[in-house]
């Protein structure tokens, strides 16, 4: 009878949760298989209690200039199946092979004091990539999938020593596509050789395992903020293709707006905004005629909308609820440099 009434139970229990990856250890049917996780832990992408203890067979690397995202630190990882291979183009833009992961986990604080928020995951499956929001729990055991995204009212440290509340967006499912499309699929954005940096086991981990089809230039782009990489022309457009061209390119969600900011499209000087009257801008061109107004910054269509938090105006559109100050310093700064007509 003991043996029947728990037999009943379980029968109405419904299907069996996803069984806990073994400690350390990757589970590739979680990334690969149809479905979508409930939990972060289920990927066995980290050994401990939250992020600090990433698995061994994580690749951890960070970005010479990084995607602003008010202020936010972020962890990168990515994870690729042991017999698999990386391809790259002659670009240095990496293709991951199918059980790939691209994990990106958002908080504030460094070092030990890093709290996180939200981690997103980019899964590579046969039918392509997947995109996934996890937000971590208030005692940081875990995180939960939350495919209709959400709010939090989170604290944002500043260099001036003072803090400041946000409301700190997690993105649905769909709002990711906004940013990872090209051409109507999702993509991966961030891992261009270039752009990453890596050190000691990482990089010789991602050296070896990527077929390269131009030379390896790893960590070799300017960093938006430090004089001493690269010119203020080079950092300005470096700037502006991790923070805007993921959409502002050719195959990108604007595309229509006749506005490419992607590191090729350097040869054409209206299209990359000098000079470019605005396709449908709006109120968003705050009255000025020029995306870039050279000489000109307060003319400046770009400088209008970097600096503004007012939907319909601010650019970039999602992904943050705070002007990056410093950003804007920077093309502020370099607009005034370019020679006007």
């Amino acid at each position: 009878m003991k043996l029947r009434r728990i037999a009943l139970a379980l029968a109405c229990a419904g299907p069996l949760a996803s069984a806990a990856p073994v400690p350390g250890s990757i589970s590739d049917s979680a990334i690969q298989d149809a479905g979508y996780p409930r939990t972060l832990s289920e990927f066995g992408f980290f050994t401990g209690q939250g992020v600090t203890v990433p698995s061994d067979q994580l690749i951890g690397y960070s970005l010479r200039t990084p995607l602003f995202s008010d202020y936010a630190e972020k962890q990168r990882f990515i994870y690729v199946p042991a017999s698999a291979r990386i391809s790259a183009d002659a670009n240095g833009a990496l293709d991951f092979p199918v059980g790939s992961a691209l994990i990106k986990t958002f908080g504030y604080g460094e070092g030990a004091a890093f709290r996180p928020i939200e981690t997103r995951v980019l899964l590579r499956r046969a039918s392509g990539w997947e995109a996934l929001p996890y937000v971590w729990k208030p005692d940081m055991s875990d995180a939960e999938l939350k495919l209709a995204g959400t709010r939090l009212t989170v604290t944002v440290p500043r260099a001036s020593g003072r803090a400041q509340p946000i409301s700190y967006a997690v993105p649905n499912k769909n709002q990711c596509k906004e940013c990872h499309a090209r051409s109507g699929a999702v993509v991966s954005i961030g891992p261009v050789a270039a752009n990453m940096a890596l050190t000691g086991k990482a990089a010789a981990s991602l050296r070896s395992r990527t077929d390269w089809k131009g030379p390896v230039s790893l960590g070799s782009a300017p960093v938006w903020n430090d004089a001493g990489t690269g010119s203020l022309d080079a950092r300005a457009r470096a700037y502006l293709a991790i923070n805007c061209a993921h959409c502002h390119n050719p195959q990108g969600s604007a595309s229509n707006s006749g506005l490419f900011l992607n590191a090729g499209a350097a040869g054409d000087p209206v299209a990359t905004g000098l000079y470019k009257r605005p396709v449908a801008a709006g109120r968003g061109s705050g009255g000025h005629d020029f995306a870039i107004a050279p000489g000109d910054p307060d003319r400046s269509i770009m400088v209008h909308r970097m600096s503004s938090t007012e939907p319909g105006i601010a650019m970039p559109e999602v992904g943050r609820s705070l002007v990056h100050e410093e950003g804007v310093a920077l093309i502020r700064e370099w607009i005034s440099s370019l020679p006007a007509k």
